[in-house]
């Protein structure tokens, strides 16, 4: 019998190509700051299954949730340096790293919500998650479902925008959030989400907004008496994944963990969308909080003039962009 001849190096990579299994194995910690039970969890979750499942098993991907890793504030930084491989973030929290992002956070910014997704799911969105990769490194794997951030608060009910006149609101570290509540007439405390629920007991700040599915996971219900669906931010927690963790990546994976976040996002949006009628109806029933009606004209002209200032002070890159997302409505 002959002895068998080593295999080439392209014959080695065939059969590598013909059995994706044998591709190096990778594991993903993926990390996200809010509770299990958020609308993070059902994007992280799926897109560890889905991963997993697309990849052949060469994938591993390790959830950790409720700021194991980190909080949203370092999370983005750290995915530059790449000492986070991958790490779900609310859009505000990305607008210190870049601050294009800060026109989807402009309050009133959509008509509604299949305004958004034109814009997201469309050219405008997949140009902005190539400038945000090109600008920081960082990729956009996927946006994902788009929410409200209802408020809440301990004082009085909201009917009308002179209701939040002095109103102690908690904000995220953002400037156009900062500035919308001011112009609502309230006085707008910047506090990262870690310190947020426990100055909510103390009262240091009065009120605060989440997406409708924190303020259930965080039991805020049970602390926060009054509850508005004031729905002046529009607010998205896209899938980021740092360079160094998509490098590590063949082609096969790269692909698997494309598609797998593509997918959960779909998930997400389609499970969040079912779920955010049912949540509001829990809050404001067996949660006890207590809702009125309200007139909204007078928050959408401050929102206005938040949008037309914005615009107007941030260069012509965020000016387009806004122009952009304004017209993608008609």
């Amino acid at each position: 019998m002959k002895p068998l001849k080593p295999l080439s190096l392209a014959a080695a990579l065939a059969v590598l190509a013909a059995h994706p299994a044998l591709a190096a194995d990778v594991t993903i910690n993926l990390g996200y700051a809010a509770a299990e039970g958020s609308s993070y969890s059902v994007l992280a979750n799926k897109f560890e299954e889905l991963a997993e499942e697309y990849s052949g098993g060469s994938i591993d991907v390790k959830v950790r949730c409720c700021g194991q890793l980190m909080g949203e504030d370092e999370a983005f930084k750290a995915m530059q340096l790449g000492t986070v491989d991958m790490h779900v973030i609310t859009g505000n929290n990305i607008s210190p790293h870049f601050p294009l992002m800060d026109a989807f956070v402009l309050p009133y910014i959509f008509e509604d919500k299949d305004h958004a997704y034109r814009v997201l799911e469309g050219e405008v969105g997949a140009n902005f998650a190539q400038q945000l990769q090109e600008a920081t490194g960082v990729h956009l794997l996927t946006f994902g479902f788009v929410g409200d951030r209802d408020f809440y608060n301990s004082r009085n009910p909201i009917t009308k925008m002179e209701d939040m006149a002095g109103l102690k609101v908690r904000v995220p570290k953002n400037q156009v959030m900062i500035d919308t509540f001011t112009e609502f007439g309230a006085a707008p405390i910047p506090l990262p989400w870690a310190d947020t629920p426990t100055a909510l007991q103390t009262g240091t700040v009065e009120g605060a907004d989440n997406g409708t599915s924190f303020i259930k996971s965080q039991k805020f219900y049970e602390i926060m008496p009054h509850f508005t669906a004031l729905e002046h931010f529009t607010y998205f927690s896209p899938l980021f994944a740092s360079d160094r963790i998509m490098g590590k990546l063949d082609d096969a994976q790269r692909d698997a963990v494309m598609r797998a976040a593509h997918d959960a996002g779909v998930f997400q949006k389609e499970e969040m969308t079912r779920q955010v009628g049912e949540i509001r109806a829990f809050l404001t029933g067996e949660g006890g909080m207590k809702t009125a009606e309200f007139d909204r004209s007078d928050f959408i002209a401050a929102g206005q003039r938040v949008q037309d200032k914005y615009a107007a002070d941030k260069g012509a890159e965020f000016t387009a962009l806004v122009t952009e997302i304004r017209a993608a409505a008609e």
